[in-house]
């Protein structure tokens, strides 16, 4: 009964509704939205990597579409899900443009659009978070209609969720017995941190010597290594539910018209990925199946696609214009004509990235802005305030980063021995201007922002990023871009860094205590 009246509520949360439930025509898709919780391109076996296995996720890909090029604009949690929701790029959505924000009412979300033309939609465990998506009627604003997470199951190792995902999806299916079109949100929450610390060894049976190659910004070591394998264990997890979740379908006689979409939110949590605005960050794994839809199944699509697609892409199909939604306008476009292979030139040449604050631990709760533009060759990125630490203050312990086994060590290095280029990579303060050729380094390890031989690639992208940007209406580009630092933060440790310097005893989840640093670091800014 309750999940009756939130639906009811939810579908009159914004003026402007489409069509009625009755309208709606019986050969509509259902939509199946998989998402992990950071996780990088290219961590899944249909890419070739090795030390993670992924079976559900190569059988979406071998009977659909696997992607190559797909972003999100901003790699962290909540602005990264406000894109997916809204079809906008995060610097188009006011105080949703942070993470752990207040969702603004104005923006109106795919899965409101599709109650309101008679979908039955829900979600399970992570949906947009986190955040507070603010009140509608008295109740919890529900951005991806209700939860279904009843069903519990016993995780096979320390950290990893007890929601016993697929059960829940089923339950979900059941709770439709008018065999409408559904919209589902599996958002897991593997393989967000903790880890269980050597759980992919000691209860996945991985080996380190199966981990090809440690990014160059991190030490490889067995620390490290094994870090990776914890994080691997968890995304198999994940990928485990899913091919539940597919054999569901198949048993309810529903995969043929369902649209499955399965991708992750941001990089992975480690430094220098989860939060920053480098090649790991915001490039993300993506495969989609829908056999009814998608013509030629087994493409590879090297174009790059971006996480404001997805809105437009559900509601075209749903048969709902842009007009019709009531939603606020999309930057995005539908992935149609990619589906049914008549998609002529590029789907899109570039992608634009930033960030605003994705975190707390630095003074009044400011963030590191960046915007950033990647091609196929390159990634520029201008940060707005170099004199600010990129992963936080390091007398709050780099809060902009998940504690970890791999930070840890990282910490510890240069304290030991003064100076680490691990510590430099990582957490280190860089200038306003960055340039890497992707093509080649994908780590991002040389920037060539101030080398002569690049000044007029530099100016080219610099060029097209800010007309995009203008486009965007990026507050930004117009000087006001510092209004994302006086959205308040929606939780309770607000102000965390000054009243920590003040003598509050406050505690941050997300790092470990020895991340603090006792003693105060000088650092500048390179050039």
């Amino acid at each position: 009964m309750l999940r009756s009246i939130l639906l009811m509520t939810l579908a009159g949360v914004s003026s402007g509704l489409v069509t009625k439930a009755t309208d709606q025509p019986n050969k509509s898709p259902n939509i199946l939205f998989v998402i992990s919780d950071d996780q990088s391109f290219p961590h899944a076996s249909a890419y070739g990597c090795k030390w993670v296995k992924t079976p559900a996720f190569d059988r979406i890909a071998h009977d659909g579409i696997l992607f190559t090029n797909a972003y999100t604009c901003n790699a962290k949690c909540s602005p990264s899900r406000s894109s997916i929701l809204t079809g906008r790029n995060t610097w188009q959505l006011e105080e949703a443009g942070n993470h752990v924000p207040y969702f603004p009412a104005k923006f109106k979300t795919y899965a409101e659009t599709l109650i309101g033309i008679g979908y039955h939609v829900g979600h399970t465990a992570k949906g947009w978070a986190p955040g507070n998506p603010g009140m509608v009627n008295g109740q919890k604003r529900e951005l991806l209609g209700p939860s279904w997470n009843e069903h519990k199951t016993t995780p096979p190792a320390k950290y990893i969720s007890d929601n016993d995902y697929s059960s829940n999806f089923e339950a979900f299916l059941k709770d439709n017995p008018d065999g409408k079109p559904f919209c589902f949100w599996y958002g897991s929450t593997e393989p967000h941190r903790a880890y269980e610390f050597k759980a992919g060894a000691t209860k996945g049976g991985k080996s380190i010597s199966e981990i090809d190659k440690v990014f160059g910004f991190w030490p490889d070591n067995d620390t490290v290594r094994n870090d990776m394998l914890d994080y691997a264990f968890e995304i198999e997890y994940f990928d485990l539910h899913l091919g539940k979740m597919l054999k569901i379908l198949e048993e309810k006689g529903l995969l043929d018209n369902t649209i499955i979409v399965v991708t992750a939110d941001n990089g992975m949590p480690f430094p220098r990925v989860k939060g920053n605005a480098y090649e790991l960050s915001n490039h993300l794994p993506l495969a989609i199946m829908w056999p009814k839809g998608i013509k030629n199944p087994g493409r590879t699509v090297d174009d790059f696609v971006s996480f404001t697609d997805f809105a437009p892409t559900f509601l075209d199909l749903a048969g709902v214009s842009e007009k019709q939604s009531g939603m606020q306008k999309m930057e995005g476009k539908s992935l149609r004509q990619v589906f049914d292979g008549t998609q002529k030139g590029k789907f899109r040449e570039f992608m634009v990235i930033g960030k605003e604050r994705t975190d707390l631990g630095r003074p009044d709760d400011v963030g590191y802005p960046i915007r950033g533009i990647v091609t196929n060759e390159f990634l520029y990125l201008r940060n707005y305030h170099p004199e600010r630490w990129p992963a936080g203050n390091p007398e709050t312990g780099y809060m902009d980063c998940d504690g970890s086994p791999t930070k840890s060590f990282i910490l510890n290095d240069r304290r030991m021995k003064g100076k680490s280029n691990y510590w430099d990579l990582n957490f280190g303060k860089v200038g306003v201007e960055q340039l890497f050729r992707v093509a080649d380094d994908r780590e991002c390890l040389e920037n060539l922002a101030e080398d002569p031989a690049y000044t007029t690639v530099k100016s080219k992208l610099i060029k097209q990023m800010t007309k995009k940007l203008k486009e965007d209406g990026d507050p930004r580009m117009f000087g006001n871009g510092d209004i994302f630092d006086t959205y308040p933060y929606s939780e309770d440790t607000r102000n965390y860094y000054n009243r920590v310097m003040a003598g509050e005893k406050l505690k941050a989840g997300w790092i470990e205590p020895t991340d603090i640093e006792k003693e105060k670091i000088n650092q500048l800014p390179e050039k």
